[in-house]
């Protein structure tokens, strides 16, 4: 159910909520030839978040900064590429769960690699490490 896990990283962009921020970001990105392949987004009060996993996180980083983007930091994430049927999610949250490793937060996106007709799990934990190692045992089923 698993068909691959590695370590990634993710642009978290904390800013003012206002309508438009996703538009600005993607035409930046689009403007210099990066691709999005995560995004989420939420508010929470008058903040808005985007999470993107990106094809070049360094040059969007450095392109936010000019842009006036002060809160702009990358951090390290679980790509989890899955099957997409019924119980992949399962697999990976049931072997938290007997872990003990706690799930900070998860999305799902269709995926961008190789594995066509797969999703894309982002997964962010309280051991990125471990977590690995524990779903990596999956991946040669």
């Amino acid at each position: 159910m698993i068909k691959n896990v590695m370590l990634g990283e993710e642009i978290t962009i904390t800013t003012r909520n206002k309508v438009g921020i996703l538009a600005d970001v993607a035409m930046m990105l689009a403007n210099k030839g990066i691709n999005i392949e995560a995004v989420l987004g939420y508010e929470v009060g008058i903040t808005g978040k985007l999470l993107l996993i990106t094809s070049a996180n360094i040059i969007i980083i450095n392109e936010l900064r000019k842009k006036r983007y002060k809160l702009v930091k990358e951090r390290e994430v679980i790509l989890v590429d899955l099957e997409n049927k019924p119980g992949a999610l399962k697999v990976v949250a049931t072997e938290m769960k007997e872990n003990k490793i706690d799930i900070k937060y998860a999305y799902v996106t269709p995926c961008t690699c190789a594995n066509k007709g797969s999703s894309r799990m982002v997964l962010q934990t309280s051991d990125n490490e471990r977590a690995m190692v524990l779903l990596s045992k999956y991946t040669g089923e």
